[in-house]
C-alpha cells in the first residue's frame, strides 16, 4: 500500500490501469493504493447462481446507469457496517459517472431503486466497487446482470479486490498478482460490452 495522491480522474485512471486502487485509510482523510496479493476475481463462468435467485431475476427490472448517484448514495450509507466511501470517494467516482467510466447496474421494483452495484469500466476490465440491497437478492441479481453483460466472448475480467466469505460463496476466488497484472493488460485492450452506455 502507498499513501497520498489526490482522486483527480486521470490519477485514478492509471491507477487501475496499472492494477492499483484507492480506498481510504481514514474516512476523509489520507487515500491508500492498494494491490492485494492474491487478488480477488470472480472468473465469469464461476458465477454461483442458486434458483432463488434465478426466480428473484423476474420481479426486477434491471438498468444501467440510470441513477448511479442513488447507487452510491446506498453503498455509502453511514448506517452501513465496516463503511469505507466518503464524501471524497463519492464525488471522485461522480465525476468519473460523468466522464463515462464509472458504472452502476440497478434492481428497480415498482419503479423503486431496492438494490445495485458500481465500478470502473475499462475495456474488458469491471473493478467492483460496492453493492447493496433493500430488497432479498435485489444485489445479486444486478450481480448476475452485470455477468451477462461482460459475458460476450471477449476476454474480461472482473475484480472484486479482495475475497470476503460473502463474495466466495458466489463464486470468487484469487489469484496471484502477477497473473492479475498480465490479464489486466490483455483485458484493457479490449472493447466495452455492448450493454454499457
Amino acid at each position: 500500500m502507498s499513501i497520498g495522491a489526490g482522486l483527480e480522474p486521470a490519477t485514478v485512471l492509471l491507477a487501475y490501469r496499472s492494477g492499483i486502487f484507492p480506498m481510504p485509510v481514514t474516512p476523509g482523510g489520507l487515500i491508500g493504493w492498494w494491490s492485494p496479493d492474491p487478488r480477488a476475481i470472480l472468473e465469469l463462468y464461476d458465477l454461483v447462481i442458486h434458483r432463488s435467485v434465478r426466480r428473484s431475476f423476474r420481479r426486477f427490472e434491471i438498468r444501467f446507469d440510470s441513477d448511479f448517484i442513488s447507487v452510491i448514495d446506498a453503498c455509502a450509507d453511514p448506517a452501513r457496517p465496516d463503511g469505507w466511501i466518503d464524501r471524497q470517494m463519492r464525488d471522485a467516482y461522480i465525476e468519473l459517472h460523468r466522464l463515462g467510466w464509472a458504472h452502476s447496474v440497478e434492481a428497480w421494483l415498482d419503479d423503486r431503486l431496492v438494490g445495485g452495484l458500481y465500478g470502473l469500466m475499462l475495456g474488458g476490465l469491471f473493478a467492483g466497487e460496492s453493492m447493496f440491497h433493500h430488497e432479498r437478492d435485489a444485489s445479486k441479481v444486478t450481480l448476475v446482470a452485470l455477468v451477462d453483460a461482460m459475458n460476450d466472448g471477449c476476454p474480461r475480467l472482473l475484480d472484486v479486490q479482495w475475497r470476503t466469505d460473502h463474495l466466495a460463496a458466489l463464486g470468487v476466488t484469487e489469484i496471484p498478482r502477477w497473473e492479475y497484472i498480465d490479464r489486466l493488460a490483455e483485458v484493457l485492450e479490449q472493447p466495452y460490452p455492448p450493454a454499457f452506455p
